[in-house]
């Protein structure tokens, strides 16, 4: 990582610190905690556990929490005061760091220095990201801590790097790197053998194709890469400069106008070379529609850890889940759009009462109690709501409550104004009888029914109607349906196990990642319409109804991480790329493995596919360990809706099981959408 500048906190995080790990009321050990001198790494150890040490990456950590904001910090709020508390949250589903300090000052130093490195960890450009990893391949390669490599050091780290190199071949580039022939390489030294590794011979190809002289791209190159290759027709002259000034490290060929192979290479791994355009990233769908015209992202029993039986239970889950985005996920505690609770009822009227006054007491002005003005005959906005709520647990939320078989109390009857939770008798009785503000919850397996029968009617429903779709029961391992059935049907509330990570959730995740992850979609407007019908088994029959086609040219690989650990095993890679959408939309390919090689893989293999309803498809890109005898090991994977795509050449940069990044690896593909089969 790239040094901070001198900050007070820093350096008493460099010296360290001994605090309290803590994880339960009867569990609190001293461990002694410390900044390393690359700004990129906390080393911890116990006192009495001799040389032994642990360590993570400051990369690893996506939140810092003050005070007792964790179950386990909480139960010790007795003994230790808030400002000596904090708790490091990771990345993914690895459990959290609760941590006391000697003193509040001490405790403010590790908060505001944890913040600051992960604050410069985010704003990092490709170049310096670049230099981190070089730096972590570099120590985990130096064995013996002597800040040089050896070549058997450099043979080790090509396993690690799933590299399958000979030996022949591998010397030659050791040898080329050691400009001080000390049979040995040193910091520059081993950045420039990391460069000649990592040189990308298709990259360099589709640079060449565009470069009238071989060297660099003038910006006539650039904006003719731009047309044939990224395939943009609007404003690409401004565009090749704008590329030129932010990507290209060279001043000289910066005054040119001029942009070299590594300006090239850093544009096209950037964000703005993702496949994931970064304008549907950002909020930009209209938020003043009723709230049944959008998709909501939605967990089922979210307070479980685990499975529906067994499983912990847990406040720390309704935070936890927030985490599961490479993009920065809903944040309950500061989304700016409303939330649904839904509460299963099984109390007695008495203590119903009870759970009344904890509604009001805790959620306070947060909790929508009244109807809002204007909205007599249409479900509010998330917008509108907003601006009337000025917080997010607006349980307009939320109020959502099943009744128990001993009868609703008053006071929690008050507490429901929106979501009214009734039994659903049929679509006909539902057109005739149903209030705007009445929800219906149905299992899975009881919406696949009524898709089945009645597919257009179900849509033609969720126009007006809020529907939540649960788990079946029999879901006791907390497994997952598939919720692009239920979106394809307009359903809004698709309630998924939030803690089991997976193909459904990958789903879930790649639907919510645009529009600012704010946890609302706008559903395509076909689906809005009381006047319009869109049957999902059928979409043929519909107004607007425009098939595209999708070609994806799969090329390479990059850094694909080991899944067998197992020394000397290296990775046989394919890549499936599944679309996931109405029926007639559903479809898988893939490309044939490559042996032996989880660096730089090349398949430059293409795949096409039809789609009859874009506005509705998502993407999944998936890795795997090609395994002739048992199943594929699952490697890495992105999904994201078809309409967020990016045309031309893309990075994938892969996602781990749980959804998290997996830097720098990567696949390498060429985009084309077309109008018409």
């Amino acid at each position: 990582m790239k040094k901070p500048e001198t900050d007070a906190n820093l350096q008493s995080m460099q010296v360290g610190s001994i605090m309290r790990k803590v994880k339960s009321r009867a569990w609190k050990k001293q461990r002694y905690f410390r900044l390393q001198d690359d700004c990129a790494t906390i080393w911890y150890k116990s006192k009495k556990a001799g040389n032994a040490h642990s360590t993570f990456s400051i990369s690893d950590v996506e939140a810092v929490r003050e005070g007792h904001q964790s179950e386990v910090l909480l139960s010790i709020a007795d003994e230790f005061p808030p400002d000596r508390c904090f708790t490091l949250v990771f990345r993914g589903r690895r459990g959290n760091l609760d941590l006391v300090a000697e003193s509040a000052e001490e405790a403010q130093s590790w908060v505001k220095g944890m913040r600051k490195l992960i604050e410069n960890l985010e704003n990092m450009n490709e170049r310096e990201r670049l230099d981190q990893w070089i730096s972590d391949w570099f120590k985990k390669a130096d064995k013996n801590g002597d800040g040089r490599m050896n070549f058997k050091e450099v043979q080790d780290l090509l396993k690690m790097m799933n590299v399958d190199m000979n030996e022949h071949h591998a010397l030659r580039l050791f040898t080329m790197a050691d400009k001080s022939q000390s049979g040995t390489l040193e910091d520059d030294e081993f950045v420039l053998f990391y460069k000649m590794l990592t040189q990308r011979e298709e990259v360099l190809r589709i640079f060449q194709d565009y470069s009238s002289d071989g060297q660099t791209l003038s910006c006539r190159d650039l904006e003719e890469f731009l047309r044939e290759g990224q395939l943009k027709q609007d404003h690409v002259q401004q565009h090749s400069m704008e590329l030129i000034e932010q990507y290209e490290p060279s001043d000289t060929a910066k005054m040119r106008q001029a942009m070299t192979i590594d300006g090239f290479q850093m544009y096209l791994l950037s964000p703005e070379g993702s496949i994931f355009n970064p304008a549907m990233l950002e909020q930009h769908q209209d938020m003043s529609q009723p709230l049944s015209h959008y998709f909501i992202s939605s967990s089922h029993n979210t307070y479980l850890m685990g499975d529906q039986i067994r499983g912990h239970s847990s406040v720390e889950a309704y935070i936890r889940y927030k985490h599961t985005y490479t993009h920065k996920h809903i944040h309950i505690s500061t989304s700016q759009y409303p939330v649904i609770l839904s509460i299963e009822n099984h109390c007695s009227v008495e203590q119903q009462g009870t759970m009344a006054q904890h509604l009001t007491r805790i959620l306070g002005d947060k909790l929508l109690r009244n109807a809002l003005e204007g909205k007599g005959s249409d479900l509010p906005s998330p917008e509108v709501s907003n601006l009337q709520i000025s917080l997010t647990l607006a349980c307009c939320v939320c109020v959502s409550i099943q009744k128990s078989k001993q009868g609703l109390s008053k006071e929690l009857s008050d507490c429901v104004v929106y979501c009214k939770s009734v039994h659903f008798n049929s679509f006909k009785h539902s057109r005739i009888h149903s209030k705007f503000y009445e929800i219906s919850s149905f299992a899975e397996s009881k919406a696949k029914k009524h898709m089945k029968d009645a597919g257009a009617e179900f849509v033609h429903h969720n126009v007006r109607q809020l529907t939540r779709i649960y788990p079946n029961g029999i879901r006791t391992d907390s497994s997952n349906f598939n919720p692009q059935e239920m979106w394809s049907a307009g359903c809004q509330i698709v309630a998924l196990n939030f803690q089991t990570a997976g193909m459904e959730m990958d789903l879930n995740d790649g639907l919510f990642t645009q529009n600012g992850c704010c946890g609302y979609v706008l559903k395509p407007a076909f689906m809005r319409s009381l006047e319009k019908r869109f049957d999902p088994e059928h979409p043929e029959i519909r107004d607007g109804y425009r098939p595209v086609t999708l070609t994806i040219k799969v090329i390479s690989g990059q850094q694909l991480p080991k899944v067998n650990l197992k020394e000397g095993s290296i990775v046989d890679p394919l890549v499936r790329v599944e679309i996931h959408g109405v029926p007639k939309d559903q479809a898988r390919q893939e490309t044939r493995h490559i042996d032996n090689n989880g660096f730089n893989p090349m398949w430059h293999e293409t795949l096409t596919f039809t789609i009859h309803v874009p506005e509705l498809a998502l993407v999944r890109f998936v890795v795997e360990d090609y395994d002739k005898t048992t199943k594929n090991d699952f490697i890495g994977q992105y999904t994201l809706p078809f309409s967020s795509l990016q045309q031309g050449y893309r990075h994938i940069h892969l996602l781990s099981k749980d959804g998290t990044s997996i830097p720098p690896s990567s696949l390498f593909v060429h985009i084309r959408i077309k109008e018409g089969t």
